[in-house]
Protein backbone atom coordinates (compact mmCIF):
# COMPACT_ATOMS: atom_id res chain seq x y z
CA UNK A 1 0.00 0.00 0.00
CA UNK A 2 1.39 3.50 -1.08
CA UNK A 3 0.90 6.34 1.61
CA UNK A 4 0.11 10.07 -0.14
CA UNK A 5 2.74 12.38 1.55
CA UNK A 6 2.33 15.90 1.87
CA UNK A 7 4.09 16.96 -0.50
CA UNK A 8 2.14 15.38 -3.21
CA UNK A 9 -1.56 16.06 -1.93
CA UNK A 10 -0.58 19.32 -0.64
CA UNK A 11 -0.10 18.68 4.02
CA UNK A 12 -2.71 18.56 5.94
CA UNK A 13 -4.80 20.44 8.22
CA UNK A 14 -2.70 21.54 11.02
CA UNK A 15 -5.57 21.94 13.74
CA UNK A 16 -9.31 22.08 14.81
CA UNK A 17 -9.46 25.88 14.19
CA UNK A 18 -7.53 25.11 10.36
CA UNK A 19 -10.06 22.71 9.56
CA UNK A 20 -12.85 24.71 10.83
CA UNK A 21 -11.94 27.95 9.18
CA UNK A 22 -11.75 26.34 5.79
CA UNK A 23 -14.71 24.11 6.28
CA UNK A 24 -16.35 27.59 6.92
CA UNK A 25 -14.63 29.01 3.84
CA UNK A 26 -16.05 26.32 1.88
CA UNK A 27 -19.61 26.65 3.06
CA UNK A 28 -19.63 30.67 3.08
CA UNK A 29 -19.97 32.50 -0.25
CA UNK A 30 -21.74 35.27 -1.97
CA UNK A 31 -24.72 32.49 -1.59
CA UNK A 32 -24.95 34.13 2.30
CA UNK A 33 -25.45 37.90 1.03
CA UNK A 34 -26.79 38.17 -2.49
CA UNK A 35 -29.26 34.60 -2.69
CA UNK A 36 -30.39 34.37 0.77
CA UNK A 37 -32.14 38.07 1.19
CA UNK A 38 -33.89 37.31 -2.33
CA UNK A 39 -35.28 33.98 -1.00
CA UNK A 40 -36.28 35.19 2.14
CA UNK A 41 -38.54 37.86 0.24
CA UNK A 42 -39.73 35.79 -2.19
CA UNK A 43 -41.45 33.46 0.50
CA UNK A 44 -42.86 35.70 3.14
CA UNK A 45 -39.97 36.64 5.33
CA UNK A 46 -40.14 35.32 8.89
CA UNK A 47 -41.77 32.42 7.63
CA UNK A 48 -39.08 31.32 5.79
CA UNK A 49 -36.82 31.68 8.66
CA UNK A 50 -38.64 28.54 10.35
CA UNK A 51 -38.05 26.35 7.51
CA UNK A 52 -34.78 27.48 6.50
CA UNK A 53 -33.07 26.45 10.79
CA UNK A 54 -34.85 23.24 10.55
CA UNK A 55 -33.36 21.65 7.41
CA UNK A 56 -29.91 23.13 8.43
CA UNK A 57 -30.34 20.05 11.21
CA UNK A 58 -32.68 17.56 8.98
CA UNK A 59 -30.31 18.18 5.65
CA UNK A 60 -27.50 20.46 5.36
CA UNK A 61 -25.49 19.02 8.66
CA UNK A 62 -26.13 15.69 8.23
CA UNK A 63 -24.86 15.25 4.14
CA UNK A 64 -22.04 17.33 5.25
CA UNK A 65 -21.46 14.87 8.28
CA UNK A 66 -21.64 11.99 6.29
CA UNK A 67 -19.20 13.63 3.49
CA UNK A 68 -16.65 14.88 5.89
CA UNK A 69 -16.48 11.22 7.51
CA UNK A 70 -16.20 9.28 3.81
CA UNK A 71 -13.02 11.93 3.32
CA UNK A 72 -11.52 10.93 6.18
CA UNK A 73 -11.84 7.39 6.20
CA UNK A 74 -11.12 7.10 2.03
CA UNK A 75 -8.11 9.85 2.47
CA UNK A 76 -9.50 10.52 -1.31
CA UNK A 77 -11.34 12.75 -2.89
CA UNK A 78 -14.80 12.40 -4.14
CA UNK A 79 -13.95 9.97 -7.37
CA UNK A 80 -11.99 8.01 -5.09
CA UNK A 81 -14.42 7.77 -2.11
CA UNK A 82 -17.42 6.75 -4.25
CA UNK A 83 -14.62 3.91 -5.67
CA UNK A 84 -13.62 2.83 -2.19
CA UNK A 85 -17.55 2.02 -0.81
CA UNK A 86 -18.87 1.32 -3.74
CA UNK A 87 -16.16 -0.34 -5.97
CA UNK A 88 -14.78 1.17 -9.41
CA UNK A 89 -18.16 1.25 -11.74
CA UNK A 90 -20.04 3.95 -9.10
CA UNK A 91 -16.70 6.54 -9.44
CA UNK A 92 -18.87 8.41 -11.60
CA UNK A 93 -21.33 9.21 -8.63
CA UNK A 94 -18.16 10.53 -6.72
CA UNK A 95 -16.99 12.35 -10.44
CA UNK A 96 -20.96 14.21 -10.52
CA UNK A 97 -20.02 15.81 -7.21
CA UNK A 98 -17.05 17.62 -8.01
CA UNK A 99 -18.06 18.29 -11.31
CA UNK A 100 -21.26 19.87 -9.92
CA UNK A 101 -18.81 22.33 -7.92
CA UNK A 102 -16.82 23.10 -10.55
CA UNK A 103 -19.20 24.35 -13.04
CA UNK A 104 -20.47 26.29 -10.29
CA UNK A 105 -16.78 27.73 -10.13
CA UNK A 106 -16.63 28.37 -14.04
CA UNK A 107 -19.48 31.39 -13.28
CA UNK A 108 -18.45 31.57 -9.65
CA UNK A 109 -14.84 33.37 -10.77
CA UNK A 110 -17.22 35.83 -13.22
CA UNK A 111 -19.17 36.46 -9.89
CA UNK A 112 -16.25 37.29 -7.41
CA UNK A 113 -14.51 39.61 -10.23
CA UNK A 114 -17.66 41.70 -9.72
CA UNK A 115 -17.32 41.40 -6.21
CA UNK A 116 -13.71 42.58 -6.54
CA UNK A 117 -14.62 45.39 -9.31
CA UNK A 118 -17.29 46.76 -6.68
CA UNK A 119 -14.86 46.67 -3.90
CA UNK A 120 -12.18 48.46 -5.35
CA UNK A 121 -14.50 50.68 -6.60
CA UNK A 122 -16.03 51.38 -3.05
CA UNK A 123 -12.85 52.36 -1.89
CA UNK A 124 -11.84 54.51 -4.85
CA UNK A 125 -14.53 56.41 -5.52
CA UNK A 126 -15.00 54.89 -9.60
CA UNK A 127 -18.65 52.98 -8.59
CA UNK A 128 -21.72 55.33 -8.28
CA UNK A 129 -23.25 55.65 -4.79
CA UNK A 130 -25.07 59.38 -5.19
CA UNK A 131 -28.78 57.95 -7.20
CA UNK A 132 -30.34 55.29 -8.18
CA UNK A 133 -29.74 55.83 -11.97
CA UNK A 134 -26.24 56.78 -11.21
CA UNK A 135 -26.05 52.95 -9.55
CA UNK A 136 -27.53 51.93 -12.29
CA UNK A 137 -25.51 53.26 -14.84
CA UNK A 138 -21.93 52.15 -13.68
CA UNK A 139 -23.47 48.90 -13.45
CA UNK A 140 -25.28 48.38 -16.81
CA UNK A 141 -21.84 49.77 -18.11
CA UNK A 142 -19.61 47.97 -16.10
CA UNK A 143 -21.69 45.10 -17.73
CA UNK A 144 -20.95 46.88 -21.18
CA UNK A 145 -17.32 46.52 -20.77
CA UNK A 146 -16.37 43.41 -21.45
CA UNK A 147 -12.46 43.53 -21.21
CA UNK A 148 -13.38 45.09 -17.79
CA UNK A 149 -15.17 41.71 -16.85
CA UNK A 150 -12.95 39.12 -18.05
CA UNK A 151 -9.80 41.31 -16.70
CA UNK A 152 -12.03 41.01 -13.09
CA UNK A 153 -12.75 37.47 -13.87
CA UNK A 154 -9.06 36.36 -15.06
CA UNK A 155 -8.12 38.30 -11.55
CA UNK A 156 -10.26 36.59 -9.18
CA UNK A 157 -8.78 33.47 -10.58
CA UNK A 158 -5.43 34.35 -10.23
CA UNK A 159 -5.83 34.78 -6.36
CA UNK A 160 -7.68 32.00 -6.09
CA UNK A 161 -4.19 30.03 -8.02
CA UNK A 162 -1.67 31.54 -5.67
CA UNK A 163 -3.81 30.63 -2.63
CA UNK A 164 -3.97 26.71 -3.97
CA UNK A 165 -0.86 26.66 -5.42
CA UNK A 166 1.11 26.86 -1.83
CA UNK A 167 -1.15 23.69 -0.45
CA UNK A 168 -3.74 23.21 1.98
CA UNK A 169 -1.27 23.94 5.19
CA UNK A 170 0.17 27.07 3.60
CA UNK A 171 -2.47 28.41 1.07
CA UNK A 172 -5.79 27.48 1.91
CA UNK A 173 -5.50 26.91 5.78
CA UNK A 174 -3.61 30.32 6.60
CA UNK A 175 -5.36 32.07 4.51
CA UNK A 176 -8.85 30.82 5.73
CA UNK A 177 -7.53 31.49 9.19
CA UNK A 178 -7.65 35.21 8.11
CA UNK A 179 -10.26 35.90 5.60
CA UNK A 180 -13.37 33.92 7.55
CA UNK A 181 -12.66 36.04 10.84
CA UNK A 182 -12.35 39.70 8.49
CA UNK A 183 -15.20 38.41 7.18
CA UNK A 184 -17.21 38.26 10.34
CA UNK A 185 -15.81 41.69 11.84
CA UNK A 186 -16.83 42.93 8.23
CA UNK A 187 -20.48 42.25 8.37
CA UNK A 188 -20.69 43.04 12.20
CA UNK A 189 -19.67 46.63 11.80
CA UNK A 190 -22.04 46.71 8.64
CA UNK A 191 -25.14 45.36 10.50
CA UNK A 192 -24.24 47.57 13.64
CA UNK A 193 -24.52 50.62 11.29
CA UNK A 194 -27.29 49.46 9.50
CA UNK A 195 -29.14 48.84 13.05
CA UNK A 196 -28.48 52.31 14.37
CA UNK A 197 -30.22 54.02 10.95
CA UNK A 198 -33.99 55.41 11.90
CA UNK A 199 -36.64 52.77 11.25
CA UNK A 200 -34.11 49.60 10.50
CA UNK A 201 -36.16 47.85 12.97
CA UNK A 202 -38.89 47.50 10.55
CA UNK A 203 -36.43 45.27 8.56
CA UNK A 204 -36.04 43.19 11.44
CA UNK A 205 -39.27 42.81 11.90
CA UNK A 206 -39.65 41.57 8.50
CA UNK A 207 -36.86 39.45 8.83
CA UNK A 208 -38.51 37.26 11.77
CA UNK A 209 -42.18 37.87 11.53
CA UNK A 210 -43.92 34.67 9.99
CA UNK A 211 -47.30 34.82 8.39
CA UNK A 212 -49.22 31.46 8.12
CA UNK A 213 -50.24 31.62 5.11
CA UNK A 214 -46.55 31.78 4.01
CA UNK A 215 -45.94 28.92 6.55
CA UNK A 216 -47.96 26.36 5.01
CA UNK A 217 -47.09 26.99 1.61
CA UNK A 218 -45.15 24.20 0.35
CA UNK A 219 -42.79 26.61 -1.70
CA UNK A 220 -41.85 28.31 1.33
CA UNK A 221 -40.39 24.88 2.41
CA UNK A 222 -38.95 23.90 -0.51
CA UNK A 223 -36.85 26.65 -1.35
CA UNK A 224 -35.68 26.67 2.26
CA UNK A 225 -34.07 23.29 1.91
CA UNK A 226 -32.97 24.55 -1.41
CA UNK A 227 -31.08 27.58 -0.10
CA UNK A 228 -29.75 25.81 3.33
CA UNK A 229 -28.27 22.66 0.86
CA UNK A 230 -26.64 25.77 -1.83
CA UNK A 231 -25.47 27.98 1.08
CA UNK A 232 -23.55 24.95 3.24
CA UNK A 233 -22.79 23.35 0.35
CA UNK A 234 -24.32 20.18 1.39
CA UNK A 235 -23.43 17.67 -1.62
CA UNK A 236 -20.78 19.37 -3.61
CA UNK A 237 -17.90 17.24 -1.88
CA UNK A 238 -16.37 19.99 -0.58
CA UNK A 239 -16.54 18.22 3.19
CA UNK A 240 -15.13 15.21 1.32
CA UNK A 241 -11.73 16.86 0.00
CA UNK A 242 -11.46 18.59 3.30
CA UNK A 243 -11.91 15.33 5.34
CA UNK A 244 -9.35 13.72 3.43
CA UNK A 245 -7.10 16.59 4.98
CA UNK A 246 -7.44 16.22 8.44
CA UNK A 247 -5.48 13.88 10.79
CA UNK A 248 -7.27 10.09 11.31
CA UNK A 249 -7.49 11.73 15.44
CA UNK A 250 -9.27 14.60 14.57
CA UNK A 251 -12.93 15.55 15.81
CA UNK A 252 -15.49 15.93 12.63
CA UNK A 253 -18.74 15.61 14.39
CA UNK A 254 -18.43 18.77 16.52
CA UNK A 255 -16.75 20.54 13.21
CA UNK A 256 -19.32 19.47 11.57
CA UNK A 257 -22.27 21.07 13.11
CA UNK A 258 -20.30 24.58 13.77
CA UNK A 259 -19.49 24.60 9.52
CA UNK A 260 -23.36 24.53 9.59
CA UNK A 261 -24.10 26.70 12.29
CA UNK A 262 -21.38 29.06 11.60
CA UNK A 263 -22.87 29.29 7.88
CA UNK A 264 -26.08 29.65 8.70
CA UNK A 265 -24.61 32.88 11.10
CA UNK A 266 -22.83 34.59 8.42
CA UNK A 267 -26.33 34.54 6.58
CA UNK A 268 -28.38 36.14 9.15
CA UNK A 269 -26.10 38.85 10.22
CA UNK A 270 -25.86 39.84 6.35
CA UNK A 271 -29.46 39.45 6.27
CA UNK A 272 -30.21 41.99 9.26
CA UNK A 273 -27.28 43.87 7.51
CA UNK A 274 -29.26 44.06 4.29
CA UNK A 275 -32.85 44.27 5.42
CA UNK A 276 -32.36 46.90 8.05
CA UNK A 277 -30.62 49.23 5.56
CA UNK A 278 -33.28 48.73 2.59
CA UNK A 279 -36.40 49.43 5.59
CA UNK A 280 -34.65 52.15 6.45
CA UNK A 281 -33.31 54.38 3.72
CA UNK A 282 -36.21 53.04 0.96
CA UNK A 283 -39.28 55.60 0.67
CA UNK A 284 -42.00 53.13 0.95
CA UNK A 285 -41.65 49.33 2.95
CA UNK A 286 -43.71 48.48 -0.12
CA UNK A 287 -41.01 49.73 -2.21
CA UNK A 288 -38.34 48.33 0.08
CA UNK A 289 -40.04 44.92 -0.39
CA UNK A 290 -39.58 44.82 -3.89
CA UNK A 291 -36.20 45.58 -3.90
CA UNK A 292 -35.05 43.07 -1.72
CA UNK A 293 -37.95 40.52 -3.92
CA UNK A 294 -35.63 41.37 -7.07
CA UNK A 295 -32.79 39.66 -5.37
CA UNK A 296 -29.64 39.16 -6.88
CA UNK A 297 -27.64 41.28 -8.78
CA UNK A 298 -30.07 43.55 -9.00
CA UNK A 299 -30.46 44.57 -5.24
CA UNK A 300 -26.83 44.09 -4.58
CA UNK A 301 -25.48 46.22 -7.14
CA UNK A 302 -27.92 48.54 -7.93
CA UNK A 303 -30.23 49.08 -5.14
CA UNK A 304 -27.62 48.53 -2.12
CA UNK A 305 -25.13 51.55 -3.64
CA UNK A 306 -28.08 53.96 -3.79
CA UNK A 307 -29.21 53.55 -0.39
CA UNK A 308 -25.13 53.47 0.59
CA UNK A 309 -25.18 57.20 -1.13
CA UNK A 310 -27.79 58.57 0.71
CA UNK A 311 -26.76 57.10 4.15
CA UNK A 312 -24.07 58.82 6.39
CA UNK A 313 -20.94 57.44 6.16
CA UNK A 314 -22.93 54.82 3.89
CA UNK A 315 -19.37 54.44 0.97
CA UNK A 316 -17.71 53.41 4.49
CA UNK A 317 -20.50 50.70 5.14
CA UNK A 318 -19.79 50.00 1.14
CA UNK A 319 -16.35 49.20 1.52
CA UNK A 320 -17.49 47.19 4.05
CA UNK A 321 -20.03 45.43 2.39
CA UNK A 322 -18.15 44.78 -0.85
CA UNK A 323 -15.13 43.68 0.75
CA UNK A 324 -17.09 40.92 2.91
CA UNK A 325 -18.51 39.55 -0.29
CA UNK A 326 -14.81 39.36 -1.84
CA UNK A 327 -13.45 37.41 1.16
CA UNK A 328 -17.27 35.05 1.09
CA UNK A 329 -16.04 34.18 -2.28
CA UNK A 330 -12.59 33.90 -2.55
CA UNK A 331 -13.08 31.00 0.17
CA UNK A 332 -15.38 29.27 -1.56
CA UNK A 333 -13.42 29.77 -4.84
CA UNK A 334 -10.74 27.80 -2.85
CA UNK A 335 -12.34 24.88 -1.94
CA UNK A 336 -13.71 24.94 -5.83
CA UNK A 337 -10.12 24.56 -6.92
CA UNK A 338 -8.85 22.33 -4.15
CA UNK A 339 -11.75 19.95 -4.39
CA UNK A 340 -11.29 19.42 -8.39
CA UNK A 341 -7.23 19.25 -8.05
CA UNK A 342 -7.63 16.48 -4.86
CA UNK A 343 -9.12 14.19 -7.63
CA UNK A 344 -6.46 14.42 -10.56
CA UNK A 345 -4.09 14.04 -7.78
CA UNK A 346 -5.97 11.10 -6.85
CA UNK A 347 -5.69 9.94 -10.24
CA UNK A 348 -1.72 10.28 -10.26
CA UNK A 349 -1.46 13.90 -11.21
CA UNK A 350 1.44 15.94 -9.85
CA UNK A 351 -0.41 18.84 -7.81
CA UNK A 352 0.89 21.81 -9.27
CA UNK A 353 0.37 20.57 -13.02
CA UNK A 354 -3.76 19.79 -12.35
CA UNK A 355 -3.62 23.76 -11.23
CA UNK A 356 -2.41 24.80 -14.28
CA UNK A 357 -4.88 22.36 -16.36
CA UNK A 358 -7.91 23.80 -14.50
CA UNK A 359 -6.73 27.18 -14.20
CA UNK A 360 -6.83 26.86 -17.77
CA UNK A 361 -10.57 25.07 -17.93
CA UNK A 362 -11.81 27.52 -15.02
CA UNK A 363 -10.72 30.59 -17.41
CA UNK A 364 -12.08 29.23 -21.02
CA UNK A 365 -15.26 28.19 -19.98
CA UNK A 366 -16.31 30.96 -17.90
CA UNK A 367 -15.85 33.40 -20.54
CA UNK A 368 -19.54 32.52 -21.76
CA UNK A 369 -20.77 33.67 -18.27
CA UNK A 370 -18.93 37.00 -18.24
CA UNK A 371 -19.60 37.54 -21.94
CA UNK A 372 -23.26 36.49 -22.79
CA UNK A 373 -25.39 39.73 -21.66
CA UNK A 374 -28.55 39.96 -22.98
CA UNK A 375 -31.37 42.79 -22.88
CA UNK A 376 -34.34 42.00 -21.34
CA UNK A 377 -36.80 44.18 -20.83
CA UNK A 378 -34.95 46.94 -22.09
CA UNK A 379 -32.09 45.78 -19.31
CA UNK A 380 -28.96 43.88 -19.36
CA UNK A 381 -28.97 40.91 -17.74
CA UNK A 382 -26.18 37.78 -17.74
CA UNK A 383 -28.56 35.65 -19.23
CA UNK A 384 -25.82 32.18 -19.36
CA UNK A 385 -24.86 32.98 -15.72
CA UNK A 386 -28.10 32.75 -14.39
CA UNK A 387 -28.67 29.39 -16.72
CA UNK A 388 -25.75 28.25 -15.18
CA UNK A 389 -26.98 28.70 -11.67
CA UNK A 390 -30.27 27.14 -12.26
CA UNK A 391 -28.45 24.17 -14.02
CA UNK A 392 -25.81 23.17 -11.31
CA UNK A 393 -28.09 24.66 -8.69
CA UNK A 394 -30.35 21.83 -9.38
CA UNK A 395 -27.47 19.36 -9.48
CA UNK A 396 -26.99 19.58 -5.64
CA UNK A 397 -30.16 17.25 -5.20
CA UNK A 398 -28.63 14.97 -7.40
CA UNK A 399 -25.28 15.01 -5.93
CA UNK A 400 -27.56 14.51 -1.88
CA UNK A 401 -29.40 11.47 -3.65
CA UNK A 402 -26.14 9.96 -4.62
CA UNK A 403 -24.69 10.30 -0.83
CA UNK A 404 -27.69 9.63 0.22
CA UNK A 405 -27.60 5.90 -1.72
CA UNK A 406 -24.15 5.41 -0.45
CA UNK A 407 -25.06 5.35 3.59
CA UNK A 408 -27.87 3.14 2.34
CA UNK A 409 -25.45 0.63 0.42
CA UNK A 410 -23.10 0.80 3.35
CA UNK A 411 -25.70 0.08 5.91
CA UNK A 412 -27.34 3.37 7.75
CA UNK A 413 -26.27 2.05 11.48
CA UNK A 414 -23.47 0.64 10.68
CA UNK A 415 -21.99 3.93 8.63
CA UNK A 416 -22.85 5.55 11.50
CA UNK A 417 -21.00 3.44 14.38
CA UNK A 418 -18.08 2.66 11.89
CA UNK A 419 -17.65 5.71 9.74
CA UNK A 420 -18.81 8.88 11.78
CA UNK A 421 -18.50 7.74 15.95
CA UNK A 422 -14.78 7.63 16.94
CA UNK A 423 -13.01 7.88 19.97
CA UNK A 424 -12.16 11.20 19.25
CA UNK A 425 -14.95 13.37 18.76
CA UNK A 426 -16.11 15.21 21.21
CA UNK A 427 -19.97 14.42 20.36
CA UNK A 428 -21.38 11.04 19.27
CA UNK A 429 -24.06 10.79 16.92
CA UNK A 430 -27.40 9.06 18.08
CA UNK A 431 -29.55 7.11 16.57
CA UNK A 432 -31.30 10.42 15.55
CA UNK A 433 -29.27 10.20 12.48
CA UNK A 434 -30.77 5.98 11.67
CA UNK A 435 -34.41 8.08 11.49
CA UNK A 436 -32.73 11.14 9.08
CA UNK A 437 -31.50 8.55 6.66
CA UNK A 438 -34.38 5.76 6.60
CA UNK A 439 -37.37 8.04 6.87
CA UNK A 440 -36.39 11.71 6.36
CA UNK A 441 -33.90 12.09 3.46
CA UNK A 442 -35.80 10.18 0.96
CA UNK A 443 -39.08 11.96 1.68
CA UNK A 444 -36.71 15.50 1.49
CA UNK A 445 -35.49 14.13 -2.34
CA UNK A 446 -39.13 13.05 -3.71
CA UNK A 447 -40.85 16.21 -2.29
CA UNK A 448 -37.79 18.93 -3.65
CA UNK A 449 -37.28 17.04 -7.01
CA UNK A 450 -41.44 16.93 -7.67
CA UNK A 451 -42.28 20.15 -6.78
CA UNK A 452 -39.04 21.57 -8.91
CA UNK A 453 -40.13 19.26 -11.75
CA UNK A 454 -43.66 21.13 -11.78
CA UNK A 455 -42.48 24.33 -10.95
CA UNK A 456 -40.43 24.72 -13.76
CA UNK A 457 -42.82 22.94 -16.11
CA UNK A 458 -45.57 24.86 -15.16
CA UNK A 459 -45.03 28.13 -13.54
CA UNK A 460 -45.35 30.73 -16.13
CA UNK A 461 -42.11 32.93 -16.55
CA UNK A 462 -40.84 35.01 -19.21
CA UNK A 463 -37.41 33.58 -18.43
CA UNK A 464 -36.86 31.24 -20.60
CA UNK A 465 -33.53 30.12 -19.31
CA UNK A 466 -34.53 29.56 -15.88
CA UNK A 467 -38.01 27.84 -16.58
CA UNK A 468 -40.86 26.39 -19.07
CA UNK A 469 -39.84 23.53 -20.93
CA UNK A 470 -37.32 25.28 -23.03
CA UNK A 471 -35.46 26.13 -19.83
CA UNK A 472 -36.20 21.79 -18.54
CA UNK A 473 -34.82 21.18 -22.02
CA UNK A 474 -32.02 22.78 -21.66
CA UNK A 475 -31.02 21.36 -17.97
CA UNK A 476 -31.28 17.70 -18.84
CA UNK A 477 -29.33 18.52 -22.12
CA UNK A 478 -26.60 19.44 -19.97
CA UNK A 479 -26.48 16.96 -17.40
CA UNK A 480 -27.09 14.39 -19.92
CA UNK A 481 -23.91 15.64 -21.89
CA UNK A 482 -21.78 15.74 -18.54
CA UNK A 483 -22.69 12.46 -17.64
CA UNK A 484 -21.62 10.77 -20.41
CA UNK A 485 -18.57 12.74 -20.27
CA UNK A 486 -18.08 11.77 -16.25
CA UNK A 487 -19.03 8.55 -16.60
CA UNK A 488 -15.91 7.78 -20.38
CA UNK A 489 -13.88 9.37 -17.64
CA UNK A 490 -14.24 7.58 -14.07
CA UNK A 491 -14.43 3.92 -16.67
CA UNK A 492 -10.66 4.71 -17.50
CA UNK A 493 -9.60 6.51 -14.09
CA UNK A 494 -11.56 4.63 -11.29
CA UNK A 495 -8.77 1.94 -10.97
CA UNK A 496 -6.63 4.50 -9.74
CA UNK A 497 -8.67 5.63 -7.14
CA UNK A 498 -8.68 1.84 -5.27
CA UNK A 499 -6.42 1.72 -2.33
CA UNK A 500 -6.77 -1.83 -2.21
CA UNK A 501 -4.46 -1.73 1.43
CA UNK A 502 -7.49 -0.36 2.63
CA UNK A 503 -10.66 -2.15 4.18
CA UNK A 504 -13.83 -0.06 4.36
CA UNK A 505 -15.62 -2.12 6.41
CA UNK A 506 -13.13 -1.28 9.65
CA UNK A 507 -13.93 1.57 11.57
CA UNK A 508 -11.99 4.64 11.64
CA UNK A 509 -10.40 3.42 15.44
CA UNK A 510 -9.74 0.14 13.80
CA UNK A 511 -7.34 1.55 11.10
CA UNK A 512 -5.36 2.69 14.45
CA UNK A 513 -6.13 -0.52 16.93
CA UNK A 514 -5.75 -3.42 14.88
CA UNK A 515 -3.04 -2.65 12.32
CA UNK A 516 0.43 -3.12 14.49
CA UNK A 517 3.75 -2.56 13.70
CA UNK A 518 5.42 -0.45 10.76
CA UNK A 519 2.10 0.99 9.38
CA UNK A 520 0.81 2.38 12.36
CA UNK A 521 4.41 4.03 12.99
CA UNK A 522 4.22 5.53 8.96
CA UNK A 523 0.98 7.15 10.18
CA UNK A 524 2.00 8.59 13.10
CA UNK A 525 5.54 9.80 11.60
CA UNK A 526 3.33 11.21 8.09
CA UNK A 527 1.07 12.97 10.69
CA UNK A 528 3.71 14.69 12.65
CA UNK A 529 6.02 15.54 9.94
CA UNK A 530 2.67 17.00 7.97
CA UNK A 531 2.33 19.30 10.77
CA UNK A 532 5.80 20.72 10.84
CA UNK A 533 6.57 21.00 7.27
CA UNK A 534 6.23 18.47 3.53
CA UNK A 535 7.75 15.13 3.62
CA UNK A 536 9.75 14.60 -0.01
CA UNK A 537 9.36 10.90 -0.88
CA UNK A 538 6.65 8.34 -0.22
CA UNK A 539 6.31 5.52 1.98
CA UNK A 540 5.04 2.12 1.00
CA UNK A 541 4.73 -1.34 3.04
Amino acid sequence: MVIETASKVGGLFTNRWGLLMAALGAAIGTGNIWRFPKEVANNGGGSFMIPYVIFLFIWSIPILLVEFNLGKKSRRGTMGTFAQFLGIKKTWMGAWLTWISTAIGFYYAVVMGWTLRYALGSVTGSVSFHSAQGARDSWEGFLGSPLLVVFFQVLAIAITVIIVYRGVEKGVERVNKVLIPALFVLLIIGMIRALLLPGAFDGIAYLFTPHMGSLLNARTWISALAQSAWSCSAGMGMAITYGAYTKRKSDTNLNTFLTGLGDTTIALVAGIMIFATVFAVSPSPAMAEAAVEEGGSGLTFIYLPSLFGEMAGGPIIAVFFFMAMAFAALTSMIATYENAVKNFVDAGWDRKKAIRLLTVGMLILGLPSALIILPVSGTPLPVFLDNQDFVWGLGLIVSGAFIYYLVVKYGITRFRNNMINSRYDDIKVGRWFDVLFKFIIPIELAVMSGWFLIQTLTAPSEEWWLGGVLGLGILLLQWGVSLAVLIFISKRVGPRMIDEGMDMGRSIDDDIDILEGPLVEVLEIREAMDSEGPMTQEVGT
